[in-house]
């Protein structure tokens, strides 16, 4: 059942929210400054969140800079994404050891953890978790790993009120506003009236956690200074025309533009690591050096690594143009034809940390102009 009550909660009670699900059993990951970036990581108090930080992003260029007020949401996406805490990097399958001549599976079993509050999800990465739910729980085959990661999520959406120079989540229509899949979602407001959250809920857990916090009925004003920050969001420099996109990329297979960005590229794979929906993984056995104790991993993998398409023979996909080009045609086109839906949720990191700043939106614009180096 959904809720869209709206109350304003002052920023004192973010604190006890964070307590309350802390509370209720729940690991809360937020945004945290670490690293000269804001990452995801577990919170314990408000005091962890990025109060005063802002980011400046271009293709191949991320900064944190002093903003002029302690918004503690103010910064668009860092390099890091939900993905890490519902599909993670590294997971053990199983471990054995030998015992009296033979290799025994031991206990594997996977600890019971808490389930997780995320804390501060936008518009385009619960598009992106939405993705990965059809992925890897509608599909044929369910994957347990992400299933019982996701199961129980509690999620507080936080609406975007500044967009980066490399987002374009208004073209692919998926943000900046927040529609719906979150628990909470809170738009922050700084001005005269101080500072604070317009706060909604979107399920009964949403309203079981409001009633715990100090929230008083929002007025018309808040709800105007809410959407005007929102609308701002909505000004963003890059857009990608997905009219007939698949079409577009399947015609376009040995359009000279993937020569142009191969020469460019470095197949280092940062595209994939820091997309919100990549999912492809590899599974490795290791043994220890005496030989009596084994291993099997499964790790995130990326179709820009030689290895990724090597079956009996070789590598499918030898040259950084092959590897491109089916990294950007899956998410544009034949991911639709797999999964009803785009690959690409326009958050803008795979342009932000390209060591290069390859910039999808400029490679799509290019193929659709017919040019070679982009140009009508």
């Amino acid at each position: 059942m959904a809720h869209r009550s709206e109350h304003v909660l002052g920023v004192d009670q973010l604190g006890k929210l964070i307590g309350v699900l802390a509370r209720k059993g729940y690991e809360v990951i937020g945004p945290t400054v670490r690293d000269g970036a804001i990452v995801y990581d577990h919170v314990e108090s408000a005091e962890d969140l990025p109060a005063g930080w802002t980011d400046e992003q271009e293709p191949g260029r991320y900064r944190l800079k002093r903003r002029e007020d302690m918004a503690l949401f103010g910064y668009a996406v860092g390099p890091q994404s939900w993905k890490k805490y519902m599909h993670p990097a590294e997971v053990r399958l199983w471990s054995a050891e030998r015992q009296g001549g033979t290799f025994r599976i031991l206990n594997n079993e996977v600890k019971p953890q808490r389930p997780h509050a995320l804390l501060g999800a936008r518009a385009c990465e619960l598009a992106a978790i939405a993705v990965q739910d059809r992925v890897l729980l509608e599909d044929k085959y369910r994957d347990p790993i992400y299933d019982q990661r996701r199961e129980g999520a509690f999620i507080i959406a936080v609406q975007c009120t500044q967009a980066a120079a490399t987002c374009f989540c208004a073209s692919m229509g998926t943000g900046p506003q927040v529609s719906g899949g979150f628990d909470l979602v809170l738009t922050e407001l700084i001005g005269p009236e101080g500072h604070r959250f317009l706060v909604a809920t979107g399920s009964d857990r949403g309203v079981e956690v409001l009633t715990e916090l100090e929230a008083v009925p929002a007025t018309e004003e808040d709800r105007q200074q809410a959407e005007a920050g929102v609308e701002a969001a909505r000004q963003q420099v890059r857009s990608i025309d997905t009219t007939g996109i698949k079409e577009l990329l399947y015609k376009n297979f040995e359009h000279p533009r993937w020569d142009n960005v191969a020469s460019r590229c470095l197949t280092c794979a940062n595209c994939t690591m820091v997309c919100p929906t990549c999912f492809c993984t590899s599974v490795e056995d290791v043994t220890d050096i005496t030989g009596d104790h084994a291993e099997r991993w499964r790790r995130w993998d990326s179709c820009f690594t030689q290895s990724f398409s090597y079956i009996h023979g070789g590598s499918v996909r030898t040259s950084a143009k092959a590897r491109y080009r089916q990294w950007m045609t899956h998410k544009l086109a034949s991911w639709i034809d797999q999964f009803g839906s785009s690959g690409c949720v326009g958050c803008g990191r795979c342009i932000t940390w390209c060591p290069v700043g390859i910039d999808i939106t400029e490679e799509v614009g290019a193929i659709r102009d017919g040019g070679k180096d982009g140009n009508p």
